[in-house]
């Protein structure tokens, strides 16, 4: 009998099609309880998630059938993977699957907040051709670009500043100083001589307990006046009280967030209010380009484990031993 496989939040019809060839597939809300998922899924070998519910030591123990966890997407924090690795469950997901769009999309905060575009086209719609249409705009040829965390997307985002005439410089504490420059980024010592060299940060990081809050009041007060901040990484990254307070001081001139500490964010969320911030709800890697080779990637993947195949993208290697069984 063909494996169960429990997809939550819904999966490009192309990855669908490939899985079901090998599997039965049982789609589930994304918005699903653990207690949900659990129910769902009590014979399931594998589940892909998007991100509800957590994927957690308790959920994975309590499915003695299960093999794979899928991550349709690249960020791993929703699972627990020192557990999955304990009890033998390999972990995919889709690395490098969604780097352009977000690429793309930073670029494009970070081009909007320089041109205070939502705030023209407001004033353009009202007739507004006053001096205040332009008082506040300017280039970014010939300003610093300051990346936290020059992985896929961060690299990217350097070749698209170096062509826009932007000086690049970054810091990664896992990529080396030589490796940097090969991806056009002059290496800085740590993130407080980025955020002090740098008219506009932007940060491209997992949320780890060492990015936790890493641009904290600390953060803020290291950076040049009038920068502009750009999250496109995760919302847990960022204090945004102390973004708040950076945009309200003027220390910080304008902010482009696609994330956000708690999600969906708020409306009444005072950053939503600053006509400065420019806001998009956690979309920069969404693009139907992205949702397709998604799903194609982390589905292949998936099917690997189950055909007792060795993945091409393991994220516990660890586990790999004792899941011998399935070869």
């Amino acid at each position: 009998m063909k494996p169960h496989i429990v997809v939550g939040g819904g999966l490009h019809a192309e990855g669908l099609k490939l899985m079901e060839a090998e599997a039965r597939v049982t789609l589930v809300s994304d918005s699903e309880t653990e207690a949900g998922m659990v129910a769902v899924a009590k014979d399931a070998a594998g589940i892909l998630f998007r991100s509800k519910p957590l994927c957690s030591r308790s959920l994975m123990a309590a499915l003695p059938n299960l093999k794979v966890i899928g991550r349709h997407g690249v960020g791993l924090d929703i699972v627990d993977l020192p557990a999955a690795t304990d009890l033998g469950i390999a972990v995919v997901h889709a690395p490098g699957s969604n780097s352009n769009s977000v690429a793309e999309h930073a670029i494009m905060l970070m081009l909007a907040c320089a041109k205070q575009a939502v705030v023209i086209d407001q004033r353009t719609r009202k007739a507004d051709w006053g001096k205040g249409r332009w008082e506040t705009l300017f280039e970014m040829n010939g300003k610093t670009l300051g990346i936290i965390g020059v992985g896929n997307i961060g690299r990217r985002v350097a070749r698209t500043a170096g062509a826009l005439g932007m000086k690049v410089i970054g810091y990664d504490k896992y990529v080396s100083a030589e490796e940097l420059r090969n991806r056009g980024v002059e290496p800085m010592p740590d993130m407080a001589s980025v955020l002090r060299a740098a008219d506009v940060v932007t940060c491209h990081t997992p949320h780890t307990k060492e990015t936790h809050h890493m641009i904290d009041a600390a953060a803020v007060a290291e950076m040049k006046p009038g920068v502009i901040f750009i999250n496109t990484s995760r919302g847990k990254t960022q204090d945004e009280s102390a973004l708040l307070a950076g945009l309200e001081s003027g220390k910080i001139r304008a902010a482009g967030l696609d994330v956000f500490e708690e999600e969906p964010v708020s409306s009444d969320n005072r950053l939503l209010q600053l006509d400065q911030v420019i806001v998009s709800p956690h979309i920069a890697g969404v693009t139907r380009e992205t949702m397709r080779g998604m799903a194609i990637q982390v589905t292949q993947e998936m099917l690997r484990v189950l055909r007792g195949e060795k993945p091409h993208v393991l994220a516990n290697p660890d586990c790999w031993p004792k899941l011998g069984h399935l070869k």
